[in-house]
């Protein structure tokens, strides 16, 4: 064997080798879903919408996405005030607890605004439909979509 074709197949075999570390390491390491992505997934490829439901469907996406922009925003300035108070205080005082109970008021309302958004989107399906959405968010819920 001449030593070019020696190092052709040394470099097959490694890429090879590397294609397959790879794969191994998606099907064994796969990082884990973001909640909700199966049933986003499911609203979009898995319940044969029709245009219309498409469309309101697309609709109420677009609001809930700049409603839950600025939730998250402020539960991020919720989080410095927080982190302020916290050096100020050095403990569980009057400060730190009025910052957890604002953030914990921004997450209770991100929540209900998602859960708004849940039933918006549920309303907009056939009855066939809304129990596969159903089934998926109860176990977007307990599972965490997983």
């Amino acid at each position: 064997m001449s030593r070019r074709v020696g190092i052709a197949l040394v470099i097959v075999a490694a890429f090879l080798a590397a294609v397959v570390g790879v794969a191994a390491g998606r099907l064994w390491f796969a990082p884990p879903s973001a909640p909700g992505a199966a049933l986003h997934a499911l609203l979009h490829d898995g319940l044969d919408l029709d245009a219309g439901q498409k469309a309101q469907i697309e609709t109420l996406e677009r609001d809930f996405a700049r409603r839950r922009v600025a939730l998250e925003a402020e539960m991020k300035a919720d989080n410095a005030r927080l982190a302020t108070a916290i050096e100020a205080e050095h403990a569980l005082g009057p400060q730190v607890t009025a910052a957890i109970d604002a953030n914990h008021r921004a997450m209770g309302t991100l929540q209900k605004a998602t859960l708004d958004h849940i039933f918006g989107m549920r309303a907009v399906l056939r009855p066939d439909q809304a129990r596969r959405f159903d089934a998926a968010v109860g176990k977007a819920l307990t599972d965490g979509g997983r």
